[in-house]
């Protein structure tokens, strides 16, 4: 009955991670969001930008998916130095936000 449950079960989470990212990718290119595609080049975005790193084979860069949401919540703690913007920090973003942005991200 358990190996049923789980049979059943599993394709829902497939389908709500693919959802999630989607939603993630909706608010990395939205110009009033995430505004990723100002800084950087991210594969399906129109006009990106070329200040940060072009955002590809980003599971294998950042395989601990905690370092990604750092990054987007406030870089400046681990480079005080850095152009990218602490999303979560100033609020631009909130934590489910960052979350789905991150699920994108681990797509790329």
């Amino acid at each position: 009955m358990m190996a049923l449950i789980t049979a059943i079960s599993w394709p829902c989470g497939a389908a709500q991670a693919q959802s999630k990212a989607s939603e993630g990718e909706k608010l990395a290119f939205d110009r009033a969001k995430g505004n990723c595609l100002s800084c950087h080049n991210i594969r399906g975005g129109d006009l990106p930008g070329t200040i940060g790193p072009e955002l590809k084979d980003i599971k294998r860069k950042y395989p601990d998916r905690s370092d990604l949401v750092a990054i987007l919540t406030d870089e400046t703690g681990r480079n005080p130095l850095t152009a990218m913007p602490p999303f979560g920090r100033n609020r631009i973003l909130t934590e489910q936000e960052i979350d789905a942005i991150v699920d994108f991200l681990q797509t790329l």
